[in-house]
């Protein structure tokens, strides 16, 4: 299609929105009713109407659709009409921003008398029309033809078709005509929470890691949505913030766009109003890009990938636009809502976007969006996290975040925001029977009080007051019914108690002695004091675990002997286990800065990244210089990052920044860490220093790998007629230029590895040779080779048939795939060669541990897919 304007056809449900609203005036003149609230209306388009306004302000071309004449004139008779009440609301929520009008109630439809809505049909309707766009509210437009456009029944046509649908349903007589004779074409688009109304669980605002699994397995599995799995575009869009794209051509894939900053249904506060339109909003602006893409014969998915983008981002500034201060003056519908301004709150590039995973019900960390959006391991994720802050190194990243608990890891972050869902719910509820009762576990030191106290004070920072209470240090129960008549005073005093009960799980008369004792507070909200009952009141009661690390654990779900277990699950029902747990409405495992699995948990040194940052921000400022860079040491840095484990999780590491004499320091020099006999309080001090001293170890040995490797080169060329030899000179008689080519290739060694997911590890005694994979050994040869070849270049060499020194001319100028086969063998036998020399130098190359446990499964079955070499940054990092 080559068309400079196109004809697009907007139809569907027709209907119109009465908008109210009051002023007050005051005046001390005039009549008394001038003295009274003032009551306004105004009735604007709504449905196909709105939606015919909305694509003719995003799309540079030609609309028809449906008309009435003037909504504020009469209207047809049974034109289905909805009534809203607007009030003012600030721009982005600030108290101090403008106010704009939007939503403040919606007080339903006007019942049509006939029982039936009225339909309209396209003005100068168009059988050529180039594309169709369908509003189904499921109002009765999609069972009566004779209101479809006429491009949809024609045969000469092919018209692309986006069907907005709120009620998708395989008995449609519309779906059935689209799908016999525009499925190719059409672009199915579906509100999330319509969808859900189907029957397909996705689950909302946990994370965007989630609600892609779950729509992957609904898709494929759910029969009530089987016939949309034959949809060649399907679009869900998510509130405001995100969308898939399900697309079905040879191959079925899925993408998911998001915000990064943002989860479902984050960005409409309750205190913000809403807006009709929101989702014809969205549609327009992907038709926008659809039209665009059309006119530059652009393929459909790509047009379709830039219209969620677009869509996303008018939307938003949509609704924060709102009726305007003045709605009598304010057309809603303008076009600077499809155009990109300078001061715009959101751009397209906000929104992100990254193909989702088929993954395994088995495998617990098969998916997470930062191992996939990053060109980079998680070991330099986290190195850039506390160098330059989790902003500008997790700009792409989805990062949630409550009060001053920043996470990225996807199990917290589904924990934390399943939690701010309960107390939300629980918060705002009017009336309440019993406390909100919670459970969060971790290992001493995790942070187990901090997480859920900033994820409540997140949510009402000025109704919750935080009471502590350690039941180890509990005498009697006395000691319990006063902590309990504490928590009820606050709750009478007007506030929320957050009441964490420590250690709740310590022995008291037996094990788990005290679970007994809070059954009666905890489902009835009452406790009792000699024969009177004392209510509680509202109230929210966190158990921290202090001798279970995990929820699984304290259950028994961890134990692997089955006598044992039986054992545990007789004494666990003694102690009223099973009716503790049954009045738990929610529980969070702290991760903490330790790897709690080594085969599932893989961000442990990302959370353990933005640990540092954090405590560095707060408690030593002035190391983080006016770029946001951290002045630390890169040993200093790799020590924290990479050791196995801190004795007591947050505390230790805290304990060594405090420990350090950072007072006054422009940086945290190696100098300056605590001793270490002080060191081994909170970690093993030998695997500190080798951490830290790796520079230097690795240093001092460069020249003897080098030599090293020149050597086991030389002894394969003597083995090979073919290949090229330095004359059969040694290392000391060979030129200075070519030492150090083989220098620099040995300090770049330790950043080549990580291509294929190891690092090199300094150790005491020689370690066991490791043997490459093929793929592997292909992957590394070649990346030397791209990195042989742009030095070589950048110092002014060429391709040419002879090796000259003087024109500067060399035959291994050439791509890998072009490089002749001797060449090649060459660089794979002294790659090979790699373990052997490196074990001799005590070093051990190990597998990082940054890999899910079927990632890890799959690569040493086939050798996986690995990526291609480092950026400029990426290489920077890396020579750390």
């Amino acid at each position: 299609m080559n068309k400079t304007n196109l004809k697009i056809a907007v139809s569907g449900d027709v209907s119109t929105n009465v908008l109210t609203w009051r002023t007050f005036e005051k005046t001390t003149k005039g009549y008394k009713w001038e003295n009274s609230p003032y009551v306004h209306s105004l009735t604007k388009e709504g449905g196909a109407l709105l939606l015919s306004e909305l694509v003719s302000s995003a799309c540079e071309d030609t609309v028809i659709s449906p008309k009435i004449a003037d909504p504020t004139c009469e209207l047809p008779k049974d034109l289905l009409q909805s009534t809203s009440e607007l009030g003012l609301f600030s721009l982005t929520g600030k108290e101090s921003d403008p106010k704009v009008y939007r939503i403040k109630n919606f007080l339903g439809y006007s019942v049509p008398t006939s029982g039936k809505p009225i339909l309209l049909p396209i003005v100068h309707d168009d059988e050529q029309a180039d594309m169709v766009i369908i509003h189904d509210e499921d109002n009765g437009f999609h069972s009566d033809e004779a209101y479809w456009p006429l491009a949809l029944e024609s045969s000469n046509g092919a018209p692309i078709v986006i069907y907005k649908v709120n009620h998708p349903t395989r008995e449609s007589k519309l779906w059935n005509h689209i799908e016999k004779h525009h499925i190719d074409n059409t672009i199915v688009v579906i509100d999330a929470d319509d969808f859900r109304a189907q029957g397909v669980n996705i689950s909302k605002s946990l994370s965007w890691e989630r609600t892609a699994i779950d729509f992957a397995w609904q898709i494929n599995n759910n029969p009530n949505i089987a016939f949309l799995a034959h949809c060649q575009h399907l679009i869900i869009h998510f509130g405001l913030e995100g969308a898939i794209y399900y697309q079905k051509n040879a191959q079925v894939k899925s993408k998911l766009f998001f915000l990064p900053y943002a989860f479902e249904g984050d960005f409409i506060k309750e205190n913000q109003g809403n807006m009709f339109g929101l989702s014809s909003c969205f549609v327009a602006g992907l038709a926008g890009s659809i039209a665009s893409g059309l006119k530059n014969q652009e393929e459909l998915s790509k047009s379709i990938s830039k219209g969620i983008r677009s869509g996303i981002v008018a939307a938003q500034k949509y609704f924060i636009n709102g009726f305007g201060e003045k709605i009598k003056d304010h057309y809603f519908c303008n076009a600077e809502l499809f155009r990109e301004r300078d001061n715009d709150f959101i751009y397209k590039e906000h929104v992100q976007d990254v193909n989702i995973r088929s993954t395994t019900p088995n495998c617990r960390s098969c998916w997470y969006i930062i191992k996939d959006k990053a060109s980079i391991n998680l070991a330099e994720i986290s190195y850039n996290i506390v160098k330059y802050g989790e902003k500008s190194a997790l700009k792409y990243i989805p990062i949630a975040q409550f009060g001053k608990l920043k996470t990225v890891d996807r199990t917290e972050i589904e924990a934390y925001r399943s939690i701010k869902n309960l107390i939300t719910e629980y918060v705002s509820a009017k009336s309440v029977p019993r406390p909100l009762s919670i459970a969060v576990f971790g290992t001493p030191g995790s942070g187990k009080s901090f997480g859920v106290t900033e994820v409540a004070s997140s949510i009402a920072p000025n109704l919750i007051e935080k009471l502590d209470f350690n039941l180890s240090q509990f005498q009697d129960l006395s000691d319990l019914t006063n902590a309990l008549h504490r928590v009820r005073d606050v709750s009478l005093m007007g506030k929320i108690p957050l009441v964490f009960f420590d250690e709740f799980d310590s022995a008291f008369n037996g094990k788990l002695g005290w679970l007994k004792y809070f059954l009666a507070p905890m489902q009835d909200g009452v406790f009792r004091v000699g024969g009177s009952l004392h209510p509680i009141g509202k109230a929210i009661f966190v158990f921290a675990g202090g001798t279970s690390s995990t929820y699984q654990q304290f259950g028994g779900e961890e134990m692997e002997d089955a006598t044992e277990y039986k054992r545990f699950i007789t004494e666990f029902k003694d102690a009223k286990g099973p009716d503790f747990i049954s009045r738990l409405r929610g529980y969070v495992n702290i991760l903490g800065p330790n790897q709690t699995d080594e085969k599932w948990d893989l961000l442990f040194i990302v959370r353990r990244a933005m640990l540092l940052r954090s405590l560095l921000e707060r408690k030593t400022p002035d190391l983080i210089d006016s770029t946001g860079e951290a002045q630390i040491d890169n040993g200093v840095l790799r020590a924290l990052l990479k050791l196995p484990r801190y004795k007591h999780e947050t505390r230790s590491m805290e304990a060594i920044l405090e420990m350090s004499r950072l007072s006054n320091a422009p940086k945290w020099e190696q100098s300056l860490l605590p001793s270490k006999e002080q060191l081994k309080l909170h970690v093993d001090e030998e695997q500190f220093y080798r951490h830290l001293m790796y520079d230097s170890f690795f240093s001092e040995k460069v020249d003897h790998i080098a030599a090293a490797l020149y050597q086991k080169r030389e002894l394969l060329c003597e083995n090979d007629p073919n290949a090229s030899r330095d004359n059969g000179e040694t290392w000391d008689k060979i030129k200075e230029e070519v030492k150090q080519y083989i220098r620099s290739q040995i300090r770049h060694l330790p950043g080549a590895l990580t291509i294929i997911n190891y690092e090199l590890i300094s150790v005491d005694e020689r370690p066991e040779n490791v043997k490459f994979l093929d793929q592997e050994v292909e992957l590394l040869a070649e990346y030397e080779h791209k990195k042989f070849t742009l030095e070589k270049k950048e110092a002014g060499w060429r391709y040419g048939k002879e090796y000259d020194v003087d024109k500067k001319t060399d035959p291994m100028i050439v791509s890998w795939d072009c490089l002749h086969e001797i060449y090649q063998n060459h660089i794979i036998d002294s790659i090979k060669a790699w373990p052997e020399i490196l074990a001799k130098a005590n070093f051990k190359i190990e597998k990082l541990q940054f890999m899910c446990y079927c990632d890890a499964q799959m690569r040493n079955r086939v050798g996986g897919n690995h990526t291609v070499p480092p950026t400029k940054n990426t290489e920077k990092v890396r020579d750390h």
